[in-house]
């Protein structure tokens, strides 16, 4: 019997009003996740990866717009005010940001910060919340934590702000862990033991986890079910296992043979030419055309619909069936 989902969004579209007009830098954007799972989700800057993580976390700055459903729980997000989105954030859905500099609050100690979001959602006091928050900083690998969580955010390295940022966010024991490139500045060491931590969590409270990263070796590691985001949409969909040994889009396909392969001496690595697009560009056909060495005229003419191409495997992409 299928999951039901913790999370479902269902034609989630991200807009901004940009001279006269909305321009929509994630457009129609639907998938979900249930408790215990991990979703990957890939593509390069400018697909529209983390505004999608920023809605699911009431986060859109403003005079940005957030329309289709988002479910969680069962309980409609979209339209919620600020209260509600405030019981929410540390508590039941957490997040871990890009950059950890422009989200620690630079002028209160590291363990001060992880014990705030314990004071305000659980029943537990500042110096008890302080000493779990301790425990934190020393499962998420950062040395002499007794002293680091007194240090201020740039008193420590950049990867020991990323854990800092890691352990906040599992302060809380969220069912829904939102990790926006969580292991980007950490070495490999490192990078590890918090997959390792953050999979332990999740085995161990059935907490979801929306996994956005470039890394496609660690998102194949990491994730049950992944997405593909290019220009704002979702352009591929199907389980880690079967995207890495079927590709059915060509930008998925470009994205994996970019991959290094220890076996294969080759002197310069493939690379997908061109940029991507503005999500909102006046294209009539599939985004991915201009890039695409399978384009026609036909792609270029009407924009493909993510269809079911296999089972449980889903591709915006004429040629797919080919």
């Amino acid at each position: 019997m299928r999951q039901a989902p913790l999370l479902e969004a269902s034609d989630l579209t991200v807009a901004f009003p940009i001279e006269g007009r909305e321009r929509r830098v994630v457009a129609g954007v639907s998938y979900s996740i249930p408790a215990g799972r991990t979703l990957g989700v890939v593509g390069e800057s400018g697909c529209g990866k983390s505004m999608t993580a920023l809605a699911l976390m009431g986060l859109v700055p403003a005079p940005g717009r957030v329309t289709g459903s988002l479910r969680f729980e069962g309980r409609e997000l979209v339209g919620q005010d600020e209260t509600q989105w405030r019981r929410l954030r540390g508590a039941s859905i957490a997040m871990v940001f890009q950059e950890p500099m422009t989200s620690l609050n630079p002028v209160m100690p590291i363990g001060r910060q992880i014990a705030e979001a314990m004071v305000l959602h659980q029943a537990i006091d500042w110096n008890a919340a302080e000493r779990k928050a301790v425990e934190l900083v020393e499962a998420v690998g950062i040395p002499s934590p007794k002293a680091r969580a007194q240090a201020f955010p740039h008193q420590l390295s950049g990867g020991m702000r990323q854990r800092a940022m890691i352990a906040m966010a599992l302060a809380c024991r969220p069912a829904l862990l939102i990790a926006d490139e969580p292991t980007t500045a950490l070495d490999v060491t490192i990078q590890a033991q918090i997959l390792d931590l953050m999979q332990d969590l999740q085995a161990e409270i059935g907490m979801a986890i929306q996994f956005i990263s470039h890394n496609l070796a660690v998102i194949s590691e990491v994730s049950d079910e992944i997405i593909v985001m290019y220009a704002g949409r979702v352009v591929e969909r199907a389980k880690s296992e079967e995207l890495f040994a079927r590709p059915l889009h060509p930008y998925t396909r470009g994205l994996i043979a970019t991959l290094p392969d220890p076996t294969r001496r080759v002197e310069r690595l493939p690379v997908i030419a061109g940029g991507v697009p503005d999500p909102d560009a006046a294209l009539a056909g599939c985004r991915f055309a201009d890039r695409c060495p399978l384009a026609d005229a036909g792609c270029r003419a009407a924009e493909p619909p993510l269809d079911e191409i296999e089972p449980g495997h889903l591709a915006a992409c004429f040629k797919a069936r080919a």
